[in-house]
């Protein structure tokens, strides 16, 4: 397959801070290619990068098979955004928000009314088309903004979490936008997010930054692959009682087990319900109290957790708590 978007050894130093570290990928054309980790991950400074708002200290960005630094406005092009923020005029409506994009991207004036008929169509969005953006939901205002990126017919378009936010039957819209985008108009997706089932259900290809690398790369299967075990089995309990509960994991399951969170995790092999048994049974022997008991397949979410021996849905909402102590003391 064609190459659309390569990073080569690509490096970023903020003083004595390395935000990216000698990162090299491949995006083909054509795929929706997913950056998953958590904040301070690499990802934001990577997609600055690539969209030429900040320069890399070393190593190299090919888009479209022209180095991108070399052909920076013309390769600007080639490449919509769609912001984590989502930003329409709400005092325009629904066309004139597209007219006025076309209009700073320089689209000829006899294109624009074809464009913007056909965007809105794909939106869902025709008959809201001489609505004000500032009346629709925000489910709405996030389609606009899609298609709103798609006014100079880029071939990448990146997303940066495009769905936060939303509720499950917009962000279901969201994810049926982003495949006709995909597949209707040949279009590479690149997108950042935090959500582990987007990840899973949409992207071809995921790559997984921790600390400025790629630790991992591969499809969701690929990736899922990496557990090597059939069954993840998670012990809740109270956090003071999770070391001693690791411990007769192991030796009961000869696993090293993982502890996030409130939880013990482990992988595992053969019959789980007898493991399971096995191990409420020790745990009753050794009158330790637990808050539950689970299995399930191996997800994303373990993939990281056996990669980085943190989880990313607890990093994530251990950010969200921070950020939210941090603007009630602004308050």
């Amino acid at each position: 397959m064609e190459t659309a978007i390569e990073l080569v050894n690509l490096t970023k130093k903020f003083g004595d801070f390395t935000a990216v570290n000698n990162v090299s990928l491949k995006i083909e054309k054509g795929e929706i290619f997913g950056l998953l980790g958590p904040n301070g991950a690499g990802k934001s400074t990577t997609i600055n990068m690539l969209l030429g708002l900040i320069p890399p200290t070393s190593g190299k960005i090919i888009v479209e098979g022209k180095d991108l630094y070399k052909n920076l406005n013309e390769i600007k092009q080639d490449i919509g955004l769609v912001m984590q923020e989502t930003i329409v005029e709400p005092e325009l409506t629904a066309e004139q928000n597209l007219i006025l994009f076309a209009k700073l991207y320089h689209v000829p004036n006899n294109e624009i009314p074809e464009k913007i008929d056909s965007l809105l169509e794909l939106a869902g969005l025709s008959n809201f088309k001489k609505a004000y953006a500032g009346t629709f939901s925000g489910g709405m205002k996030r389609r606009l903004e899609m298609v709103k990126s798609l006014i100079q017919d880029p071939k990448i378009l990146v997303l940066d979490e495009p769905t936060t936010g939303l509720d499950i039957q917009n962000r279901t819209k969201i994810w049926e936008l982003i495949r006709k985008i995909n597949v209707e108009r040949k279009v590479t997706v690149l997108m950042t997010t935090q959500y582990l089932e987007e990840a899973n259900d949409m992207c071809n290809r995921i790559a997984i930054m921790d600390k400025g690398r790629i630790i991992a790369l591969g499809t969701p299967t690929q990736l899922k692959h990496l557990i090597g075990k059939e069954s993840i089995i998670e012990i809740a309990a109270e956090r003071h009682r999770l070391e001693q509960i690791a411990g007769i994991v192991q030796k009961e399951t000869g696993e090293k087990p993982n502890i996030s969170g409130d939880k013990v995790s482990v992988s595992v092999s053969g019959n789980y319900v007898k493991i399971m048994k096995d191990l409420l049974d020790r745990l009753n022997e050794n009158k330790i109290p637990i808050e539950g008991i689970s299995m399930h397949e191996p997800t994303l979410d373990d993939v990281f957790l056996k990669l980085t021996g943190t989880s990313l849905r607890d990093t994530l909402s251990e950010e969200t708590q921070s950020s939210r102590t941090l603007m009630m003391r602004r308050r």
